[in-house]
């Protein structure tokens, strides 16, 4: 179905037919990414005495499964502020609207030492000059394993600080990247290109300049097909009232 649509003052063909979904799926199978040394989810049926919550069982009439998944180490998710600070906030309350103008972008991160680090350099080589709502974060080699991959103590790629303070500066709300944080996973507790980007500059007394309505979406997969360039994007939330969601980030191609 393709709709005509305005967007901030601007005008735009989408085809609503061809979603482009950057989402991974979460399941309880050993291909399911990890992060953050936790196992993987648990989906299973509810049991009460011999009733189990199965239609295969032959004891219910309906599939009635629980569900045990941590939304930062088990695949996509959007995250809020409330991800770092001492009080609390929802991202169900700090994303109010799902659509923006996103700005795709590949980044082979560089070696630094032992890290493999987004740079501030990159980022705006690779933006050039655009102001988007969303930037769409793709790294370097984009190896189909990232769908799987097993993240805990491997010190993946990050973001370096001054390359998350240039997003913040440059108006971009919404941070969405294929790597299990933003930040390294040995840091000390620091979490730099977490706080540059919401600028929060205390996690116990929250200044009146942080971003409360903006995001940061982790662990997405954009596939190789999917060229660099401007998309509209539908950044899907279940309502949790939690600092963060699994989410299903959706790219649409403006025609």
């Amino acid at each position: 179905m393709k709709a005509t649509i305005s967007h901030n003052s601007q005008t735009f063909q989408i085809d609503f037919s061809k979603p482009l979904d950057i989402s991974i799926t979460l399941s309880n199978t050993d291909e399911n990414p990890i992060a953050w040394y936790i196992e993987k989810p648990v989906i299973e049926p509810v049991v009460f005495g011999d009733w189990i919550g199965k239609v295969s069982e032959g004891k219910s009439s309906t599939n009635f499964n629980n569900i045990f998944f941590n939304p930062h180490g088990h695949g996509t998710h959007t995250e809020c502020l409330g991800h770092i600070t001492k009080e609390f906030y929802s991202i169900n309350q700090s994303l109010k609207t799902f659509f923006f103008l996103a700005e795709l972008v590949s980044v082979e991160p560089e070696m630094q030492g032992e890290d493999s680090v987004i740079t501030k350099e990159q980022i705006k080589k690779a933006v050039n000059g655009k102001t988007p709502e969303a930037i769409v974060i793709r790294t370097l080699p984009n190896e189909k394993e990232k769908l799987s991959r097993k993240y805990s103590n491997t010190n993946p790629p990050y973001l370096d600080e001054k390359a998350s303070e240039f997003i913040r500066e440059s108006g971009i709300k919404h941070l969405l990247i294929d790597l299990p944080s933003v930040d390294k996973e040995h840091d000390e507790g620091k979490l730099l290109a977490h706080k540059a980007f919401w600028n929060v500059k205390d996690v116990n007394v929250l200044n009146d300049d942080a971003r409360l309505d903006a995001t940061i979406t982790e662990m997405i997969f954009v596939k190789d097909e999917i060229q660099d360039g401007i998309y509209l994007l539908n950044l899907q939330i279940a309502s949790f009232e939690n600092d963060a969601s699994p989410s299903k980030p959706v790219l649409y191609q403006i025609l």
